[in-house]
């Protein structure tokens, strides 16, 4: 079991990189805005600051093609065995075993166990006893987990998720409606073993529910995997934090991402939070620092004027029930210039987060061109990816693009598709097209 330290309160901190100048009658304002977690990274969130707030529910796949090779089953036993081990003392947890039906594996009364030497003990027996059979039902998986995770007074509320298949048992408009009644209630980590299961499916739970999502082709590497997951969940020090943009009349909002670690847009997951003010999900954090991209459009100006074009700040929920506290915030300005030279300067940190944007757009439509046998298209995406990876420095995407594609020349984006990429290779960069490299500052 790992060691932690006395809780401390999380201290945030907001940064942000933009070129403020517009020329006259410029309307488009852009801006990195740097989020960074300091000081809370072993909390267990704002109440009682202590360990117990933190809860977390695996759920394992058990379905029949786990048993098909046998180290799948074998490996996810030991993965959760790992992770059950990293559980620091006071974690609410439990086991759920996932098949077309979601069964609690431990401690099997309908609530969560408290983590201790015992229970530790209890919930690895109770893997020992797990076996394949069965199909593949997501959405009754997440309910499960729900429900468990909502039978104590928790802070941070975290599942992990591995499944080897499609989820076939059910339909999607039936895992939509799991992911849409369990978004905001708790995050989760999606893992995909193996290469039968569907990309877009693991994908797409952790970006409902604001957590990662990764490929472990080999069952081996699960342990490792499950374990740096665990640790990283039980480092959550504040949860529900919420990104809140507010903007002046005739403002209009373009768009909010998230660009490191990952991206993920976030615009069309606003809650209206009091006049001209929406809130945008961040889920937990503990000591980490991330990058969002805000984009408005304010009105024409003249030469020599100037305004507020945003502010942002970070909003938490307040332990005492009271209204969301502010952690911290800052501005987005617009000023109108005649300087050309001021006001067509793009900012490098904003530079940067468009390529990597469009870095994981165009892998992901040069994936399904090269699927569905378009090999021109293919090519041409594909091409631009190694170009983008290559300019930004992101020497771990521009590795996964190597394996699908012969790189000629990485500066104009020259490549030749393989004629045979291994299915493992192409599932990773897929499933990894995301992931960002952070702005050299």
């Amino acid at each position: 079991m790992a060691n932690f330290s006395k809780p401390t309160v999380p201290q945030f901190s907001v940064d942000v990189y933009q070129n403020e100048f517009l020329p006259e009658g410029g309307r488009d304002v852009s801006a990195i805005v740097t989020v960074t977690s300091t000081g809370g990274g072993t909390t267990g969130g704002f109440a009682n600051g202590g360990p117990a707030a933190a809860g977390v529910v695996i759920m394992v796949d058990c379905s029949g093609s786990m048993d098909y090779p046998a180290t799948k089953m074998r490996g996810a036993r030991e993965a959760t065995a790992a992770a059950v081990d990293t559980l620091r003392d006071g974690t609410h947890f439990a086991l759920v075993a996932g098949t077309h039906i979601a069964k609690e594996v431990y401690p099997e009364d309908g609530r969560l166990a408290v983590a201790d030497a015992r229970t530790r003990a209890e919930a690895k027996e109770a893997l020992r006893r797990l076996s394949a059979g069965g199909g593949t039902a997501i959405g009754t998986w997440l309910r499960l987990a729900d429900r468990l995770l909502s039978s104590a007074e928790l802070t941070i509320r975290h599942g992990i998720l591995l499944t080897d298949g499609r989820n076939e048992h059910e339909s999607p408009e039936e895992l939509r409606a799991a992911l849409d009644a369990c978004a905001g209630r708790f995050t989760c980590d999606a893992r995909g073993v193996g290469t039968d299961w569907e990309v877009k499916e693991v994908t797409g739970i952790a970006s409902a529910l604001l957590g990662t999502a990764d490929i472990v082709a080999d069952p081996a590497g699960l342990a490792a995997d499950f374990t740096t997951m665990m640790e990283h969940a039980m480092g959550k020090g504040v949860a529900d934090v919420a990104l809140r943009l507010w903007t002046p009349v005739g403002v209009e909002i373009m768009f909010v991402k998230q660009v490191a670690p990952s991206v993920e847009d976030l615009t069309g997951r606003r809650t209206e939070a009091g006049p001209r003010a929406g809130d945008y999900p961040t889920g937990s954090w503990g000591d980490e620092s991330r990058d969002y991209h805000v984009s408005v459009r304010v009105p024409r100006a003249a030469v020599g004027q100037e305004m507020l074009a945003a502010r942002v700040s970070l909003i938490a929920p307040d332990p005492a029930g009271d209204d969301p506290r502010p952690l911290s915030q800052g501005l987005v300005r617009a000023v109108w210039t005649d300087d050309l030279a001021m006001s067509t300067s793009i900012n490098p940190q904003v530079a940067h987060y468009t390529g990597q944007a469009e870095l994981a757009d165009v892998i992901q439509q040069g994936l399904d061109a090269r699927k569905s046998g378009d090999r021109d298209g293919a090519t041409a995406k594909l091409g631009r990816a190694v170009q983008l990876a290559a300019a930004s420095g992101n020497a771990d995407t521009a590795k996964l693009l190597s394996k699908v594609v012969d790189v000629v020349d990485a500066a104009t984006g020259t490549v030749r598709l393989k004629a045979k990429v291994a299915e493992a290779d192409e599932m990773t960069l897929e499933t990894r097209s995301t992931k960002t490299v952070r702005v050299k500052r």
